[in-house]
């Protein structure tokens, strides 16, 4: 551009010197104008070829650069997937848990008027929990034994033949408001029961139904609605069950635990809940007159009380119970003693706790299985002690001295030592 410029002037000023004779002063100023003009343009343009020039580099630039920051994105894009992808398994797995607990039982039964009983029996349990949310878990658990509500307990034998294992839980949990929780399905029996003792509930019974429990640490209140028989084509048959309380921390004195309970089960006039059509667990029974079938002959309406004190290394606990539909036979208590805590390797403890339980005290099925053979109408002692190997392994024996039959007025003998290898995982 520069040397068309150049030309340009040079055949100008050349042209102009030889038509400088030629014109006049007025026609050599207008054509200096113009020649101005024209260089002036000229200028102009090359300017203009310039900028362009420099907006091709540029836009030839920013491609390359918004190529490369492309491909960059790309790249961080599919890190970013894949370590979102890691992120999220390892976060599932961190909400999922998995464990359990196996038993091993040896045990001698001498009940006055039988011989003697010796078995061996086996007791797993695993259950899988998932937190689906900050406050929703779901639960499904495995046990071995039959359909007995109070036990998973499973005599070895019989060739080495299989052992049943059935649903032990199949609930939900939800906990979206503040100290409360909202429990559904086949869950754990979250009634006081103290010491984990079963004056009234076995501590293998899943209740099946709906369940809520508040507790802010200082008071607490829980009901449960459980399912006898959720069919109506089977005539349906519910029952729930109330609790109330307060938990105390008194410094040196430790900690208490008081509280009181109603429960409704309306099944008078029904055949036994579960087992052989004789199975009423202790619980007074009569014949219908049209049908001739067994049926139990009271509601069971109960008020209860119960209490733990634990200080220092001692438990002290007791449990009371009274049946308001029952004409007689309708009280049931315990209460005892616990020292030391086998949690830790090396760790033991040691046990007592007196129990009667009157006939229609409460709902014999549901009490506990092994106190006086299980079900209501027993009395007497029991002792035991752990000795804890491993925070997840012990050794425990237990002993019962009771008394059975007490409405015959003929009481009879029943006395019952079980050893127990016991283990967890979690």
């Amino acid at each position: 551009m520069k040397k068309l410029t150049v030309l340009l002037g040079l055949s100008l000023i050349m042209f102009s010197q030889a038509a400088i004779a030629q014109v006049s002063g007025d026609e050599i100023k207008l054509l200096r104008q113009q020649i101005e003009m024209l260089t002036n343009r000229l200028d102009e343009l090359e300017k203009q070829n310039q900028q362009l020039v420099q907006t091709v580099e540029q836009s030839s630039q920013q491609a390359a650069a918004g190529s490369e920051a492309a491909v960059d994105a790309k790249i961080e894009e599919a890190v970013t997937e894949q370590v979102t992808e890691k992120m999220a398994a390892v976060s599932w797995a961190e909400r999922i848990r998995w464990k359990g607990d196996f038993r091993y039982r040896y045990e001698n039964i001498d009940q006055e008027g039988r011989d003697g009983r010796n078995r061996s029996r086996i007791r797993a349990r695993t259950n899988l929990e998932a937190d689906l949310s900050p406050t929703l878990q779901v639960g499904v658990g495995l046990a071995t034994g039959g359909d007995d509500p109070v036990s998973s307990n499973q005599t070895i034998g019989g060739g080495g033949s299989s052992k049943d294992v059935k649903i032990d839980l199949a609930y939900f949990d939800w906990s979206g408001i503040e100290n409360t929780h909202i429990v559904g399905g086949k869950y754990k029996n979250f009634l006081v029961r103290p010491a984990k003792k079963g004056l009234r509930w076995d501590g293998d019974w899943r209740p099946e139904g709906l369940g809520v429990i508040w507790d802010n640490d200082f008071v607490f209140a829980q009901a449960l609605g459980t399912w006898l028989e959720g069919d109506s084509r089977n005539g349906t048959e519910f029952a729930w069950a109330i609790q109330g309380g307060f938990n105390f921390k008194t410094g040196d004195f430790g900690k208490l635990k008081v509280g009181a309970g109603y429960s409704v089960f309306n099944i008078a006039g029904r055949t036994p809940l579960f087992g052989e059509p004789d199975d009423f667990y202790g619980n007074t029974f009569v014949e219908n007159p049209i049908s001739e079938e067994l049926e139990f002959a009271f509601d069971y309406r109960n008020w209860e009380a119960f209490a733990e004190w634990k200080i220092d290394k001692f438990t002290l606990f007791g449990n009371y119970t009274v049946n308001e539909k029952a004409d007689d036979n309708d009280t049931g208590y315990l209460f005892g003693v616990k020292y030391g805590s086998a949690k830790g390797k090396g760790t033991w403890d040691a046990t007592y706790f007196y129990e009667k339980l009157e006939a229609d005290a409460t709902v014999g099925l549901l009490s506990d299985s092994d106190f006086g053979g299980g079900g209501t109408d027993a009395k007497g002692h029991v002792l035991s002690g752990t000795y804890a190997f491993h925070k997840n392994w012990n050794f425990k024996a237990t002993y019962f001295i009771n008394k059975i039959r007490l409405a015959s007025g003929n009481p009879r003998d029943y006395d019952r030592l079980m050893l127990d290898l016991a283990f967890k995982f979690n």
